[in-house]
């Protein structure tokens, strides 16, 4: 139910919860084979526990046994990805180094094999909580892309993650049209054009979401602002067409002039 309520198709949507590490990766392999599946989850690379450490008693000592695993099991992935055109997201937890004195001490589980292959990497943090009077209702988050080998790396984004909701569309949509010049912010207060939307932004992230009809205007604006769907692709046609009309308006008159200077040439001869 609750997944639900986030967004996810649930009626499309596969769960497997294996007994070891071995067993999960398997099934991974096996699904993205198939070309079955569209997207595949793994969550996560630290849960990924070797059969020999399950069987193992508590206190023994399993030396990169996960990182072979990984290791192992991504060299018989990536061809079939790639075959199969199947994206395949690892989640993963941060550790700390010990003994770090220089540097970033943090680090993830699972070996490098992982960094490597992987063709985005995303470090997603918590940076702060929604309230609501005195009741947490989200997470404000920060996602920096720090590998990315289809796009230009190193962009951060920030937005918010309501509980039972998701990704709260209004509060991207107010950072956007703040930035963009479409929403005005004075203070604690916003507004757009003659009309006030409410002081501070969890208010006005409410007020939009009661209010439909304005919440709609102002994403069409800060659409065609950045160029995004429909308004966007629409915008930047009529700024093509615009521009090569220019430019064969310039070449007419150059072709005019051309004509003239030959024509008054002719006369002159």
């Amino acid at each position: 139910v609750y997944a639900r309520k986030l967004g996810v198709d649930i009626d499309n949507l596969l769960v497997s919860q294996p007994d070891t590490g071995e067993q999960a990766l398997e099934i991974t392999e096996m699904l993205v084979r198939s070309g079955a599946v569209d997207i595949l989850v793994v969550d996560s690379v630290a849960a990924l526990v070797p059969r020999a450490e399950i069987e193992g008693e508590m206190g023994d000592a399993h030396v990169g046994l996960q990182a072979r695993l990984m290791s192992q099991a991504l060299r018989k992935l990536t061809g079939t990805i790639a075959k199969t055109n199947t994206l395949v997201m690892f989640t993963n937890q941060i550790r700390m180094k010990i003994g770090v004195m220089f540097g970033n001490p943090e680090t993830t589980t699972g070996g490098n094999a992982l960094k490597f292959y992987s063709s985005v990497r995303m470090d997603i943090r918590r940076i702060g909580a929604i309230t609501r009077g005195e009741d947490v209702v989200g997470n404000q988050v920060r996602v920096k892309v720090v590998k990315n080998k289809v796009a230009p790396p190193f962009k951060k984004a920030e937005f918010d993650i309501l509980y039972g909701e998701g990704i709260s569309k209004e509060g991207d949509l107010i950072d956007l049209g703040v930035a963009a010049g479409i929403i005005q912010k004075s203070g604690a207060w916003y507004s757009f054009g003659e009309e006030r939307l409410g002081q501070g932004r969890e208010n006005v992230r409410v007020f939009l979401k009661e209010n439909a009809d304005l919440y709609e205007s102002i994403k069409t604006l800060v659409f065609k602002h950045y160029g995004i769907g429909k308004e966007g692709a629409e915008q930047e046609g009529q700024e093509g067409a615009g521009t090569q009309g220019k430019a064969g308006a310039q070449g007419k008159a150059g072709a005019a002039q051309a004509g003239a200077a030959r024509s008054a040439g002719g006369k002159k001869a």
